[in-house]
């Protein structure tokens, strides 16, 4: 195909070629972070409306991210057959796909409609996040990885500020608290009416997202971003993977897919969890709307330190190494610590700044998995990087647990479920990611 036979090594493209394509796929960092961290009042939006539980609501970030699992490898498949900008282009259009579903599913307030939307939308982005983390690893020197990842980190996070924002502003209204507190008081009729309305209100916005996502898939088809090889080998790689037959005789590799999903499921914790905390102390939806906001700014701090620090300053290992420590230590401060604190106009018990602090201690583990795991993979890169993108699953995975332990012994407790996930983050930053042989796993 022509996609294939355009096909060019990163060392040989020009500098302008080479910024012009970091633009581009940050652009596309920028997309997955508006659409994927909506979800963040999306959750506490549909618990309201749908009249859920918490362990129900959460399905909303099982839905996103379970597609992710089911789609990584056949978009591997997909790119390596028809290339990076019209793979892109199908994921963007089966993303519109999930956007219009929300409109019969809000038209009915069939919440299962709306998980199906989420489900299709999450598929595409499965498709984009496989073609555009390799891209981006290799689209320069390995050991600047994690920075040109940090950029793109800012730019997802950025957006991920902006889309609970832009949602609430768009879909909510001043008496809507005033509302859902007496929603217990109404008559069946009434009740019903109002959550009609209420959810009635996704249809415009999403409308114009689908729209807005055909769109993209054109301008990326057209766009002049180079199809580059990503399965590049030295004659040293070569030499070492000569023997290898299949992705699991890589452990660095799949030891880095086990910790990708334990990170993104810290990460969506986090950030997806912190609104429905800040509730529980009796904080109006409407305020509370503004947590998510702080723990993503707490990421784009992480990813400035990493950007001015890695590599002249820190090895991007060490970084992680700090940062999944730092995860550890902060979990325990939402465990342990108690006492209403002051800040930015709110008083609230300290534990939720430990949740918002999470978000700087996340910054950079992504960012340091992802060059640490895709070493020395050559040949096997693509595939790889479909294996590291099915970790996303834990996105769907984690927060189901912890809304299984929020309704069984309360938010905070429920955060007991990072202390694992945090402990193995370090194991794989101190020591799983330098093992190339089975063997040597103990």
């Amino acid at each position: 195909m022509a996609s294939k036979t355009q096909t060019v090594e990163v060392g040989a493209l020009t500098k302008r070629q080479t910024y012009i394509s970091i633009g581009i796929i940050g652009g596309l960092f920028f997309i997955f972070g508006f659409v994927s961290w909506v979800n963040a009042i999306l959750i506490p939006y549909f618990k309201v409306a749908c009249e859920l539980n918490n362990f129900q609501s959460y399905l909303v970030a099982f839905a996103f991210y379970i597609s992710y699992f089911v789609f990584s490898v056949p978009a591997s498949y997909l790119l390596k057959a028809v290339g990076f900008k019209k793979g892109m282009s199908v994921g963007f259009w089966v993303m519109a796909v999930g956007a219009f579903v929300f409109i019969p599913a809000a038209m009915g307030r069939t919440y299962e409609i709306f998980l199906l939307g989420l489900f299709l939308i999450g598929a595409g982005l499965a498709v984009l996040q496989t073609a555009a983390n390799p891209y981006i690893t290799i689209l320069g020197p390995k050991e600047s990885a994690a920075q040109r990842i940090s950029i793109m980190g800012i730019l997802n996070k950025g957006a991920g500020i902006l889309a609970p924002l832009v949602f609430a502003a768009v879909v909510l209204r001043v008496t809507d608290d005033a509302m859902i507190s007496q929603l217990d008081t109404l008559d069946v009729a009434t009740k019903d009416q109002y959550l009609d309305e209420l959810i009635g209100r996704v249809i415009l916005p999403y409308t114009l997202v689908g729209i807005s996502l055909v769109v993209l898939g054109v301008l990326v088809r057209l766009s002049p971003l180079p199809e580059i090889n990503t399965e590049q080998e030295t004659v040293e790689v070569a030499q070492s993977n000569a023997n290898k037959t299949h992705i699991f005789q890589f452990p660095h590799l799949i030891l880095g897919a086990v910790a990708i999903f334990l990170h993104v499921g810290t990460q969506v914790i986090a950030i997806d969890t912190i609104m429905s905390y800040a509730m529980s102390m009796g904080i109006s939806m409407l305020d509370a709307k503004v947590f998510p906001s702080y723990t993503l700014a707490g990421m784009i701090a992480g990813y400035i330190f990493g950007i001015i620090t890695i590599p002249r300053f820190i090895q991007q290992v060490n970084v992680l190494r700090a940062f999944t420590t730092m995860g550890l230590l902060f979990t325990f401060g939402i465990l342990f610590l108690r006492g209403e604190v002051g800040l930015l106009g709110l008083d609230v018990d300290v534990s939720i700044w430990f949740v918002v602090l999470l978000g700087f201690a996340n910054s950079l583990v992504w960012a340091g998995i992802w060059p640490l795991a895709l070493d020395g993979l050559g040949k096997f890169t693509k595939l790889g990087a479909s294996i590291l993108i099915m970790g996303l699953c834990g996105n769907a995975i984690l927060p189901m647990v912890y809304g299984h332990y929020a309704d069984a012994v309360g938010l905070r407790e429920a955060y007991w479920v990072l202390v694992p996930c945090y402990l193995y983050l370090m194991y794989y930053a101190f020591y799983g990611h330098l093992i190339r042989s089975w063997s040597r796993v103990k």
